[in-house]
């Protein structure tokens, strides 16, 4: 079966106008007979609320956090792109949306990321009116730099804390019609499942997580902005609430799931210090602006970095990547500093780690001019390392982040249910409440983030930063083997009638064993490398990946058919009419 993305038709800068035009109006009296649940308050999830409700629509939003402050989003540091061009060095629309057709290895539809590059000076526009405290040149104007996968400045941001003062415009708005009795909230409620009736999703189960009481919400459609699912590798730069449950059980309930195979990891974390810390900690992309990435040239070389003279370092992302440097894309830049440290060139006690030095920007710039770009970022880097990136190189290594699979959607972000609408990361019965007992009762003697840990570490040497045939067939059968387990001889303290932290885990763990297969399937089944999938059967002879545009050229949305069940694939062909499919070089 191939999915129709209803893709409106036209000349591609003309589409999104077309099709605003072409669709059904509701008056203004008629959309107060609607009733949307918004599932997720962080930049999407809060963002549509507010939208929704300003324009007349009733909005029930739900947040599993304590205040719609604290979703994740508020994490974000490097900062937002736009084609303002403010800079006059080359920038545009239309640039912006080749770098990101580009960055993803031609495997996105051109419509969706064209209307993107086109919204894309609105949404600052937006921002700025919120009051967002983006950065400013001394003239006044907006400033911008640069990101990874791009040769121009766009990327507007707000010191390392952009995130954080997005979510707080986001979250002015929803307040405000909050107050104006369009919004309900309704904090620290976890979605236990997806409501479909005649085969429209119609409402949502969800637990109280303070009281444990099971709810259920009905309304006209239902938006789903509930972030990704990079937290199954255990240790990511998500926040520990981070979960894929809400999606995975649209996806048991009809939805199909996209490209799960499909992870960023992020060039710039600090490194694994030990085998039992809950987190990693994102050092923002902006850094690779200022910063340098070397390894020395010397295999097993332990010297302290300022004993390595300047001939025996390797600024290997500058040698190999000349246009680009230390701003290729993030799966290049993680790529390359695994295979160094896989050589024996790492830094640091692990030897999992690359330099990101700032010597020559201090010395070219001025310490002062650097602590005004990035001055909570080195100091978020101090306290965690103790050790000062003024002075001595920052130590990073890749990290899962972030997550391109989610539900599928049509360029209206509807998911094949009619009425589930996916936004955000999270896109492309009293059921819940059978399990919550069923986790309660098993009594074994494993944790659940015992089981959760090694879950994340089968994924990560086997389905991570690069994957192979015969290592996605085993993580498949440890996955397995695990869940088993999981079912027998987990853990979960407590009851599900009170405030339980444990039993919120251990149903987001079992969703994580679940899901891990569907990731690990999806990988085996895409016999090519592209963008944050890297299968090591197919690379080019400079060790770059290697496309198969011919057999798969398409979205992989797959189709929950049962427990004991494949799940059933279903493509969706990507059209390239404006753009030249080509191989990625950043040379």
């Amino acid at each position: 079966m191939q999915l129709d993305a209803k893709i409106p038709s036209g000349p591609l800068t003309e589409k999104w106008d077309k099709h605003r035009f072409e669709l059904k109006l509701v008056n203004p009296a008629n959309k107060r007979k609607y009733n949307i649940i918004v599932v997720g308050t962080g930049l999407a999830g809060g963002a549509a609320a507010a939208s929704l409700a300003e324009l007349g629509y009733y909005v029930k939003n739900f947040c599993v956090q304590d205040s719609p402050r604290r979703a994740h989003s508020i994490a974000a540091q490097g900062g937002i792109n736009a084609a303002k061009n403010y800079q006059n060095d080359g920038d545009s629309i239309w640039r912006l949306f080749y770098d990101t057709i580009k960055g993803g290895d031609f495997r996105a539809r051109e419509a969706n990321v064209y209307r993107l590059a086109q919204v894309s000076n609105n949404i600052i526009d937006q921002c700025v009116a919120q009051g967002v405290p983006f950065a400013r040149e001394y003239g006044g104007l907006l400033a911008n730099r640069s990101f990874g996968g791009a040769q121009v400045s766009r990327t507007f941001y707000a010191r390392g804390q952009t995130g954080q003062q997005l979510l707080l415009g986001a979250y002015s708005s929803l307040m405000r019609q909050v107050a104006a009795g369009q919004v309900t909230l309704f904090p620290r409620r976890e979605m236990l499942d997806l409501v479909v009736i005649n085969g429209q999703a119609r409402g949502i189960l969800v637990r109280n997580l303070i009281t444990g009481e099971i709810e259920s919400h009905a309304a006209d459609a239902v938006v789903m902005c509930t972030g990704g699912y990079a937290n199954v590798f255990y240790l990511s730069t998500n926040a520990m609430a981070s979960n894929v449950s809400a999606t995975f059980r649209a996806y048991k309930k009809g939805a199909f799931f996209a490209n799960p195979c499909y992870t960023q990891i992020h060039p710039t974390c600090i490194p694994v210090h030990g085998t039992y810390q809950s987190k990693l900690t994102l050092m923002s992309e902006s850094l690779r602006n200022d910063g340098r990435v070397w390894v020395p040239k010397i295999p097993g070389d332990r010297r302290p970095p300022s004993q390595i003279p300047e001939s025996e370092r390797d600024y290997y992302l500058e040698n190999k990547y000349p246009s680009f440097g230390n701003l290729v894309p993030r799966d290049v830049a993680s790529r390359n500093a695994k295979t160094q440290c896989d050589m024996g060139k790492g830094v640091g006690e692990t030897g999992f780690a690359v330099y990101l030095d700032f010597k020559d920007a201090i010395k070219r710039d001025g310490k002062e001019v650097i602590a005004q770009k990035y001055g909570n970022l080195f100091q978020m880097y101090e306290k965690i390392t103790a050790s000062n990136p003024y002075e001595a190189p920052m130590m990073i290594y890749p990290a899962s982040h972030y997550v391109m699979g989610g539900l599928w959607v049509d360029y209206n972000l509807m998911s094949n249910l009619p009425g589930l609408f996916v936004m955000g990361e999270a896109n492309f019965s009293d059921h819940g409440a059978n399990r919550t007992s069923k986790l309660l009762s098993i009594n074994g003697k494993r944790t659940v983030d015992d089981f959760h840990r090694e879950l994340g570490h089968i994924l990560w040497e086997y389905c991570g930063m690069s994957r192979n045939d015969e290592g996605l067939l085993k993580a498949r059968k440890l996955i397995q083997e695990l869940r088993g387990e999981f079912w027998e001889n987990s853990v979960t303290p407590g009851s599900d009638k009170d405030f339980n932290q444990s039993l919120e885990r251990a149903g987001r763990v079992a969703d994580f064993l679940e899901f891990a297969e569907l990731m690990v399937v999806d990988a085996f089944e895409r016999k090519e490398s592209c963008g944050g999938h890297f299968n090591e059967g197919y690379q080019t002879e400079e060790n770059e990946a290697k496309r198969d545009d011919e057999n798969f050229c398409h979205v992989a949305a797959w189709k929950y058919k049962g427990d004991d069940a494949e799940p059933k694939l279903h493509k969706e062909p990507l059209a390239f009419e404006n753009v030249e499919l080509t191989q990625r070089s950043y040379k």
